[in-house]
């Protein structure tokens, strides 16, 4: 499914959906767990467009983001990548999201939005260098419009209203939007970058995956309000939406890019979802995470919803069953072999793309550190080295 030209063009768009606050604010769902298609007077409008073979296209989506999870989450196990941090039930959240942008948005990201990558196109090597300890990034962010991911808890959120306030002087009329959990809500950054955004009414959507979950700490130690609440404080009207419903997510965040492309400022989007795996492959959720409260949220997985509206369309058929665990297994073996075939760094790569022009401070460290290698009288240090300099 290809990035949103949504056609909203034509109809005028209800301003009754233009976002809410407050402990009223009810949970936006246009899925059920069991898969039936429930209708929302207020956001039904935003996906009116969504075809059968476009609901088809997402379900491919989410299954292949998960079995990229999945096959990384196994390569980090196998020794191959140092660490990952998994996605697995955040599927809908973030083809939802993605899949409404359009090119010329701009995407900062945490590190777990690994599904908001592939629908941008990042290559799926690209995905794997950072954590497997080949680069300090994966791409260039100006090739997909999406930044690097930020390791800084909710550190990306600053870097969004900055560049939200340029294309605002730009006189643009794209969008930046900006991803973190819940946990990341208790950060000073995420409520500087509020402040900023609602100061300044530029063109940002702030995307919290409400997984429940910020490392070890539930969500209900972060907040005793709903997150979607806390935006009011800044002045930023929110949204809460089933982060396990796909045609939801995209409606909320169709709301949140109308307002931010029309000059309405930002808008805080809560979607409430479940991180059914660790939070990273060097956590043991099972030390601080009741067994039947996993058993609840897989009962609302995003994909297996999806496939029952599919079921019950008559859309969920062998033949496309088949063609999903088709391109799943491929994108699987793709990443799995540019992952283990992937060359190791040299030594002075560490000094490749920290700045963008000749830095003396650098280049001084470069050359000390370059004739450190070639006292160990190795061969291959002299020839880095005589390259160095």
């Amino acid at each position: 499914m290809s990035t949103d030209e949504t056609g909203q063009g034509g109809a005028s768009a209800p301003t009754s959906a233009q976002g809410t606050s407050g402990p009223a604010a009810r949970l936006v769902q246009l899925i059920t767990p069991a898969g039936e298609r429930v209708s929302h007077p207020e956001f039904d409008f935003w996906v009116r467009d969504i075809t059968d073979e476009q609901l088809c296209s997402l379900y491919e989506d989410m299954s292949v983001v998960r079995r990229i999870d999945l096959e990384a989450t196994a390569l980090q196990r196998q020794g191959e990548l140092g660490l990952w941090p998994p996605l697995l039930g955040q599927e809908a959240a973030q083809v939802g999201s993605a899949r409404t942008l359009r090119s010329d948005d701009f995407v900062f990201s945490s590190y777990r939005e690994n599904g908001v990558a592939y629908c941008r196109g990042v290559d799926l090597v690209d995905l794997l260098r950072m954590w497997r300890g080949n680069a300090p990034s994966g791409w260039d962010p100006y090739t997909v419009n999406m930044a690097t991911p930020q390791i800084i808890i909710g550190a990306q959120t600053l870097h969004a209203t900055g560049y939200a306030m340029g294309i605002q002087n730009d006189g643009a009329d794209s969008v930046a939007i900006t991803y973190f959990g819940d946990g990341a809500t208790s950060e000073g950054d995420v409520n500087e970058a509020m402040v900023f955004a609602a100061s300044f009414q530029v063109p940002v959507v702030f995307f919290c995956t409400n997984n429940h979950w910020a490392i070890s700490e539930p969500v209900r130690l972060q907040s005793h309000i709903q997150l979607a609440d806390r935006a009011a404080g800044f002045g930023i009207p929110s949204l809460r939406v089933d982060g396990n419903d796909v045609l939801a997510v995209m409606a909320a965040t169709r709301v949140a890019l109308d307002r931010a492309r029309r000059g309405g400022g930002p808008t805080f989007i809560e979607a409430v979802s479940y991180r059914m795996g660790p939070h990273t492959t060097a956590d043991d959720p099972t030390r601080y995470r009741d067994p039947n409260e996993l058993e609840d949220w897989a009962a609302k997985d995003p994909i297996s919803r999806v496939a029952a509206l599919l079921d019950r369309k008559g859309l969920l058929t062998e033949g496309l069953q088949q063609q999903i665990k088709d391109k799943a297994d491929a994108v699987a073996r793709e990443m799995r072999d540019g992952c283990t075939r992937m060359p190791d760094p040299e030594p002075l790569d560490v000094f490749k793309h920290v700045y963008s022009t000749p830095n003396s401070w650098l280049d001084r460290q470069q050359d000390h550190y370059s004739r450190y290698l070639a006292s160990f009288g190795d061969p291959d240090a002299a020839t880095l080295e005589e390259g160095a300099r």
